[in-house]
């Protein structure tokens, strides 16, 4: 038997076939999954509702455009420099009739340039309406949508090309920055470091040998400031050339399948070096609708959303959230700008709003400097997610925003993405504290990190698995790291997806991310979790944002560190090292005191926003090195 920490005795190998056996349905007010009644273990399914469409993507976009074709479908904004704030900023429209007949040109054009169904096509490009019909012509084809971080350099571009063998790039001419309107870094150097010799006739790739195509798009109105004399270069397609394509139906070279890969996104490399998960249509279509159903996403929403169309957050919680339910999605910039946003908001009446929470913060800090005239009025939905919400946070935002019914979502690339959800009708305390409950068509269970076939009773933590339609098909052309996450049931075959994430689930079916396993700060032979600490800290007045890691400590083995970037001078007044050790001893037990403080003006992040605790741990080791 295995032994908790708590010294109870854990069961060992449970079968997920003796669960299916005796499982009963919990009363009406959980009515929504079913449990084991006998073991009382971390294992949940969700409901058989709403039904899963059996259909590909074009299939129900289509049923979309016919019920929602004179619905505005998307609306983007060109970024206008910080300076330039009493401009507007030019702003593209598009119905779900309009997409429709764009995706159609551009498909029909692709087509021509040679993209058939199954191709890898890369796209980097900020948030706007190029990517957004580009994505829908694609899945028409039947070709595989590759997403890329448009921050990438020319070593990751040509890595992730090289990897998929993808024959076709299109690329914006220059790559918005974050917080940086109307700047931004020109793609010449990169283009010819990948194509080779674009003044030529042709792309002839000695670094990406299967590329046949680069595609640019001209965004250079945006940023007159930064130089790429595209006419010089004959090797590059316009992107402008794809929209004189035929707006008839588009016809796929072969016949789509609702199982075929449709979607390579490359994960987030929080970690390690980022993996490219295979999603299908049926994967992420449903996981979309079921993320709209349980948020109460309708026709008539307005959705601002500024996470990244490359990252799942922004394509699946957004894109195929909206575009399933016939919601209209606003993108406020390429890349995440915080006035943009709340403008955004404010001038389109928006109900919505998503972001993680370092992305919500900022946009409450523009609030705060009286960036428009009053809050918006008509926000109350949205979604947090990347990252939990600290309560403190929270309240600012629907006290401030409005956002009452804003839901956390929980999930993995790999598992396309979301898995647990909140509700908008959980108590606020659930949605602060917990990821909600499993989602439907899915199931999801708490395992010993040392056994992944020992279930945990509740209570216990564990490392969270989950498994259903959502689950990828695995790693590009990577079996042996697929066959790290992607594990069968020895029972059953069923294949699940172990998360690396700490969790723990409550007798009423909701989850609790308690970490990242890798992240757990082990000191002197006992658990902490950072989270719990950075959540106390979120309540000292004085302190902006927190990310807590571990660090070696000869005598403990690890110690805490606190990263702390305060509000504006703060630092060293109002908080300093003694306050914020106060503040924690003062609230939680003496092991949980940082050992060591380290003010930052912010946090290495992915470019969907999620702090690469990682590197804050390389940061810490010199800086230790430093105060010595």
């Amino acid at each position: 038997m295995l032994l908790s920490r708590s010294g109870r005795c854990l069961p060992q190998r449970v079968s997920l076939a003796s669960l299916a056996s005796s499982r009963t349905v919990y009363p009406s007010s959980y009515r929504w999954y079913s449990a084991d009644s006998t073991n009382n273990l971390s294992y949940r399914r969700g409901p058989t509702t709403p039904e899963l469409f059996q259909g590909t993507i074009p299939e129900h976009f289509a049923q979309t455009v016919s019920a929602h074709g004179d619905r505005p479908a998307v609306i983007a904004r060109s970024p206008i420099p910080s300076s330039s704030s009493s401009i507007a900023a030019p702003e593209t429209r598009l119905t779900y009739y309009d997409l429709d007949m764009l995706s159609n040109r551009l498909a029909s054009s692709l087509a021509d340039l040679g993209v058939s169904k199954g191709d890898r096509v890369a796209v980097s490009l900020g948030n706007g309406a190029p990517f957004a019909a580009l994505t829908y012509a694609l899945f028409k084809l039947g070709a595989v949508l590759v997403p890329l971080n448009p921050t990438f350099t020319s070593t990751q571009v040509s890595a992730a090309l090289k990897h998929l063998e993808a024959e076709v790039l299109i690329i914006g001419a220059v790559t918005d920055l974050a917080y940086r309107p109307g700047k931004g870094r020109s793609n010449e150097s990169l283009i010819k470091e990948i194509a080779g010799d674009i003044a030529s006739s042709t792309i002839q790739s000695e670094a990406v040998p299967s590329l046949r195509k680069v595609v640019v798009l001209d965004n250079r109105a945006s940023h007159q400031d930064v130089s790429f004399p595209l006419e010089r270069y004959p090797a590059l397609t316009p992107y402008e050339t794809l929209l004189s394509g035929s707006s008839g139906p588009v016809t796929p070279s072969t016949p789509l399948s609702p199982s075929d890969t449709i979607n390579i996104q490359f994960t987030s490399g929080t970690t390690s070096m980022p993996k490219a998960a295979m999603l299908s249509h049926t994967s992420i279509l449903n996981n979309g609708r079921f993320i709209a159903d349980r948020m109460g996403l309708d026709p008539s929403d307005l959705i601002v959303v500024p996470p990244p169309l490359f990252h799942c957050f922004g394509c699946v919680l957004g894109y195929m959230a909206t575009a399933t339910t016939g919601a209209a999605i606003l993108f406020p910039s390429p890349a995440f700008d915080p006035v943009a946003t709340l403008k955004m908001c404010y001038e389109h009446d928006a109900t919505g709003l998503y972001g993680v929470s370092t992305m919500l913060v900022a946009v409450l800090e523009s609030l705060d400097k009286g960036i428009i005239p009053s809050a918006p009025k008509n926000l109350r939905k949205g979604i947090a997610a990347g990252s939990s919400v600290p309560s403190a946070v929270m309240e600012k935002v629907q006290s401030k925003l409005g956002l009452q019914d804003l839901v956390i979502c929980y999930g993995m690339t790999e598992t396309s993405p979301v898995s647990c959800m909140t509700k908008p009708s959980d108590p606020f305390a659930y949605r602060t504290t917990s990821v909600g409950t499993v989602m439907p068509h899915t199931g999801v269970k708490i395992v010993s990190p040392t056994d992944r076939n020992t279930i945990l009773p509740i209570g216990e933590k564990g490392e969270l698995a989950a498994a259903g339609y959502l689950t990828m098909k695995g790693y590009f052309n990577d079996p042996d790291k697929t066959a790290e996450v992607r594990i069968p049931d020895p029972e059953t075959g069923e294949i699940w997806i172990y998360s690396g994430d700490e969790a723990e689930m409550s007798p009423d079916g909701y989850v609790t991310i308690t970490g990242r396993i890798k992240d757990l700060i082990i000191r002197a032979g006992e658990n902490i979790h950072p989270l719990e600490i950075e959540n106390v800290l979120f309540t000292m007045p004085g302190v902006q944002e927190v990310s807590v890691v571990g660090v070696p400590d000869e005598k403990l083995g690890e110690a805490v560190a606190a990263f702390i970037i305060c509000s504006d001078g703060s630092t060293g007044r109002t908080v300093t090292d003694k306050s914020v050790r106060d503040w924690v001893r003062d609230r939680l037990s003496g092991h949980l005191v940082p050992k060591w403080v380290f003010w930052v003006d912010a946090y290495p992040k992915t470019a969907s926003g999620k702090i690469q605790k990682f590197k804050l741990r390389e940061m810490a080791g010199e800086l230790m090195k430093s105060s010595k």
